[in-house]
Parts: structure tokens; C-alpha cells; sequence
């Protein structure tokens, strides 16, 4: 029997895809009422605005199903309730880069990753190296622009 994976993530991260859900499932009966208006200008094979709105249709009901997935399988993690000296989900890590310029990342899920606010997915290259080191440990990642290498100077659970 298949074992389901449990996807981590934070509470915030689970409340934005809630909202999704929320948004996407009050856009159904817009979009059925768009194809029904589209049907009622008759010849549907060459009716762009049918089409389109099928389309939407069923990009609507991917998202909903893929989202529904996600929360089904999430496992919620409160980085306060962490502690120790070891790298892991929910931490905030400020690192040394190569120019001896401090960077800070927190490590998310998937769904509530965004490098330029801070938060890598722990999926990421630069994520996976960081899970289970601790302060001083060197990290190097290999990153399209190259290999990167970093110095772990402080490990958070806020």
C-alpha cells in the first residue's frame, strides 16, 4: 500500500493556500455562467469565449484539486516550538556568504517559498545543503550562476 507524504509547512503558508482554495472555489460559478453565455451565442466550434472559458474551467478545477491535495497531506510546524543546534524545517539561518556579508533564510515548504523575502524551500539545493548543520559548519551549492560556499553563523527557531 502507497504511504502518503506529509508535506511541511508553516501556519501561514496553510491559511494562504486555505485562501486560495476559498478564491478559486467562489470563481466556479463565474465561470460556469461565462459558458453557459458563450453556449447561448450558438456554433461552439468556432466560439473563442467558449473555448477560453473551458479552458479556465478546467485550470480552475486543477488548482483546486492539486490544492485540496496539498492540505490534505500538510503537516503543520511552529518553528517556536523547535530548539536545538541542528538545521531543520522552520529554522531561520543567517549564513556568511563569500564576501563575508551575512544573509538570512528560513527554511519553508514548498508552497510558501520565496528567495527574495528570505524563505527557501527545503527542497531547494541551497535548502538541502543547510538541513542538519550547525554554527560553523561550511556549507558549498552548487547553484546555476555557480558553486556558492557559506558559513553558518547562526541557527533560530522564531
Amino acid at each position: 500500500m502507497a504511504t502518503v507524504e506529509k508535506m511541511p509547512m508553516l501556519q501561514e503558508g496553510y491559511e494562504k493556500l486555505n485562501a486560495d482554495l476559498k478564491r478559486l472555489k467562489t470563481e466556479r460559478p463565474q465561470i460556469v455562467d461565462a459558458i453557459e453565455e458563450a453556449r447561448a451565442h450558438g456554433d461552439l466550434s468556432e466560439n473563442a469565449e467558449y473555448h477560453a472559458a473551458k479552458e479556465r474551467q478546467g485550470q480552475i478545477e486543477a488548482s483546486i484539486a492539486d490544492i485540496e491535495d496539498k492540505l490534505s497531506r500538510a503537516q503543520i510546524i511552529d518553528p517556536r516550538d523547535l530548539s536545538g543546534d541542528k538545521i531543520v524545517f522552520g529554522a531561520t539561518v543567517t549564513l556568511i556568504d563569500e564576501d563575508d556579508k551575512p544573509v538570512r533564510y528560513q527554511i519553508v515548504g514548498q508552497t510558501e517559498a520565496d528567495a527574495k523575502t528570505g524563505r527557501i524551500s527545503y527542497n531547494s539545493p541551497l535548502g538541502r545543503a543547510l538541513i542538519g548543520r550547525s554554527v560553523d559548519d561550511e556549507v558549498e551549492v552548487a547553484v546555476p550562476a555557480g558553486d556558492r560556499y557559506y558559513v553558518v553563523s547562526k541557527i533560530e527557531f522564531i
